[in-house]
């Protein structure tokens, strides 16, 4: 039975005025193919409804980058979307954003880097920290809901009771606390980003206290670190069942990640239709269910809760994205997890830069 569709991500571009550290685009962004049309992402995003898709975040690279952002956005709320934009919120003005709200846009979500000037600009490789703090008054005073997101590491662990009272007194509706997740950019920069385990239990302490000091006023999430758990959660939840990321060249993913995976030819929305991707590509039925699984998975009790993990990170880590996921304890590739915790370096942190990305006009 082929699943419904519920999510959709739209990376509208790989562009950005930002050079993040644990950006999540490929490594090899640079010199990608042509970027969809409006007409094109028009379609995905009719094509996306039709298959019941309720949800659509535009992201990227930078988003508002694009300038027929409002043409995207009027698109999408036609198709009867719920629209929302994530941003490093530095191409955003006054006007734009009041367009924006006038042309449907539901939401806005807000990266920020830190709560420390220094760590927010060394991380995100640009000056950027007065530029976010403004931007986040401007969309609260457009009268749009707010989430700030927060990438966890170990240059900012220490500071996430600080981030939720910077974000209560911003008036975000919502702090998303996401603990690195080492792919792309991060993956490169892992041994720089990896936080302690000392450092992650008092996080997650501080966490369940500012939940407790601000309840009622904002809503706190915790994305917890992969490499500090002992079982895999269920990634995006479970290959292709409810979610899908389109790139800005139209390439459908189950996840923002999966283009990694060499063994696997996705699909564009150029050649096919989304509905008949989503039911006949080879790419998004490859782990699909349970057959697909080899031991441990196929016999674990759990396989139909976490649906055996992240299959990227199975295959950075142990090479064949079939594996159990190796952060779970009972996977044969776990002990590369635990090496990988111990391996803190001082070295030059990676840049995400086009001079040093590989040409992506495929997977095909």
């Amino acid at each position: 039975m082929i699943p419904r569709l519920y999510t959709v991500v739209a990376e509208l571009t790989y562009r950005c005025p930002l050079r993040c550290l644990y950006c999540s685009n490929p490594i090899e962004f640079a010199n990608s193919c042509a970027e969809l049309t409006t007409d094109e992402w028009a379609r995905v995003f009719r094509d996306a409804a039709a298959l019941g898709a309720l949800q659509l975040h535009l992201s990227g690279g930078e988003p508002a980058l694009r300038p027929d952002l409002r043409e995207l956005v009027r698109a999408a709320r036609a198709a009867d979307l719920y629209v929302n934009l994530i941003t490093s919120g530095a191409p955003l003005d006054e006007r734009r954003l009041a367009e924006l709200r006038a042309d449907g846009l539901d939401h806005i979500q807000l990266s920020i880097q830190d709560t420390d000037r220094e760590s927010a600009e060394l991380v995100a490789g640009a000056r950027s920290f007065e530029r976010k703090l403004s931007a986040a008054g401007m969309i609260r005073r457009a009268g749009f809901p707010l989430t700030l997101n927060v990438v966890l590491h170990r240059f900012n662990i220490e500071r996430v009771a600080e981030m939720a009272e910077l974000a209560a007194a911003l008036g975000a509706d919502r702090l998303e606390l996401a603990n690195a997740q080492y792919y792309g950019w991060a993956m490169l920069n892992r041994a720089i980003l990896m936080p302690s385990r000392e450092q992650y239990d008092r996080a997650e302490l501080a966490v369940r206290e500012m939940r407790e000091r601000l309840r009622g006023k904002i809503e706190i999430v915790f994305v917890r670190a992969d490499y500090f758990a002992d079982r895999p959660k269920p990634c995006m939840g479970g290959w292709a069942r409810s979610y899908v990321c389109i790139t800005p060249s139209g390439f459908v993913l189950p996840c923002h990640a999966a283009a990694m995976i060499g063994s696997l030819r996705f699909d564009n929305v150029r050649d096919r239709p989304l509905e008949e991707i989503w039911r006949d590509s080879a790419a998004l039925n490859a782990f699909r269910g349970e057959d697909w699984m080899e031991e441990p998975c196929r016999s674990c009790a759990n396989r139909t809760i976490d649906f055996g993990g992240c299959r990227c990170q199975a295959f950075m880590v142990a090479g064949d994205a079939r594996a159990a996921d190796p952060v779970c304890s009972l996977s044969p590739f776990h002990h590369r997890v635990s090496a990988a915790l111990s391996a803190s370096e001082t070295r030059e942190p990676v840049y995400r830069n086009a001079l040093n990305s590989r040409r992506l006009c495929a997977p095909r």
